[in-house]
């Protein structure tokens, strides 16, 4: 084993020039991100400069957790090149350190950044996503507006019978909806009636719409104050329904993809995220060991621009094989385990078997 200083220096090299891409990286997606919002906001009077900078910071970090495997690629690429040109690591293969001891602290490193995005940044960048999402809503979302249509379609299900139910606009996870409309049908499926109401909201067992006109067949408009609809939705499934499984808190996809299987209702998605956050470790270790095994040989064999290009290739292929699996798990033709873990193991494997090839004879 190399000693607690070597691997500190060597994690800590890593470490700086990952955190480096993925900050260079988020400042132009804030950037570019930020220009959007403003060109929208621009005949909004309530959305000031301060306004839409809020919403872009709170914004970007959900987008930018989809970059950091790259930026994990990108940065032990760089690292272990200036290492080489420094001639650090040819010291430390002469003074007898193999490939597979100088790689275990950017391994370690890359675990811990992926643990750390997993439990800790994920949840705080998903519910940061939700409240950029809802102010998006309030400024955006606004009566005439044209350019993004929030509306919300349910189907329910009830003792007397189902229903469609549709809101103009959403909150408080969707127990809370302004601008109803629901269409509700008997048992047999015949159509009963039709109620529209300014707003509604969710109790035990039954929505409350209020400022509620009704209109049946062969019968005169009515307004009631408040329309008693009977349903079998809790709070929860409303909540997973408002959310996508990708701007789902880490914590949260377990218990969601419980309710949905109670409620009958299908949690491949919500399992397919959970697995493919718990493979997320795995995955940034596969992109060290493909950088690895494309950046530590250049000075021996020369072409630098093609080793580089090669990792980089090996990189977005690792990428695309990860999206083309995750795509088979949520239409359901693999599990979500196959789904979420092949790319991260398979990744894994080819990186460590090219080292054995190189390194090793």
């Amino acid at each position: 084993m190399i000693g607690l200083t070597l691997t500190r220096y060597l994690a800590a090299r890593f470490l700086q020039m990952i955190l480096a891409i993925f900050a260079t990286i988020f400042c132009l997606m804030f950037v570019v991100v930020f220009v959007e919002l403003l060109r929208r906001a621009s005949d909004i009077p309530q959305a000031g400069t301060a306004t839409v900078a809020l919403m872009t910071i709170m914004r970007v970090p959900a987008a930018a957790e989809m970059i950091l495997p790259f930026a994990v690629l990108f940065g032990a690429m760089a690292t272990f090149v200036n290492l080489t040109r420094r001639l650090e690591l040819i010291v430390a293969r002469a003074a007898g350190v193999s490939v597979w001891q100088f790689l275990l602290p950017p391994v370690l490193a890359a675990l811990a950044i992926g643990v750390v995005s997993v439990t800790l940044y994920n949840p705080l960048s998903a519910l940061m996503k939700q409240r950029s999402d809802q102010m998006e809503l309030e400024l955006f979302g606004i009566e005439g507006s044209v350019r993004i249509d929030h509306g919300k379609w349910f189907r329910l299900n009830g003792i007397d019978g189902s229903a469609i139910m549709h809101a103009a606009e959403y909150r408080a996870g969707g127990v809370e909806l302004t601008g109803v409309s629901v269409n509700i049908y008997q048992k047999d499926g015949s159509f009963l009636e039709r109620v529209e109401a300014a707003r509604a909201k969710l109790l035990a067992g039954v929505w409350v719409l209020e400022d509620a006109r009704v209109n049946a067949p062969g019968e005169e408009s009515r307004a009631v104050g408040s329309y008693l609809l009977a349903t079998d939705q809790t709070p929860e499934q409303l909540a997973s329904d408002a959310t996508a499984p990708q701007g789902t808190p880490f914590w949260d996809l377990p218990r969601i993809g419980d309710s949905r299987r109670e409620a009958g209702l299908d949690p491949t998605g919500y399992s397919l995220q959970f697995q493919t956050l718990l493979a997320r470790p795995l995955l940034l270790v596969a992109m060290v060991l493909l950088a690895a095994s494309f950046s530590l040989r250049f000075f021996r064999f020369g072409g630098i621009a093609r080793t580089i290009s090669g990792g980089v290739v090996a990189g977005f292929v690792l990428y695309i094989v990860t999206k083309l699996f995750s795509d088979l798990g949520g239409a359901g033709m693999i599990s979500p385990l196959v789904a979420a873990w092949s790319p991260a193991l398979v990744g894994s494997m080819l990186g460590t078997l090219t080292l054995l090839h190189s390194e090793d004879g």
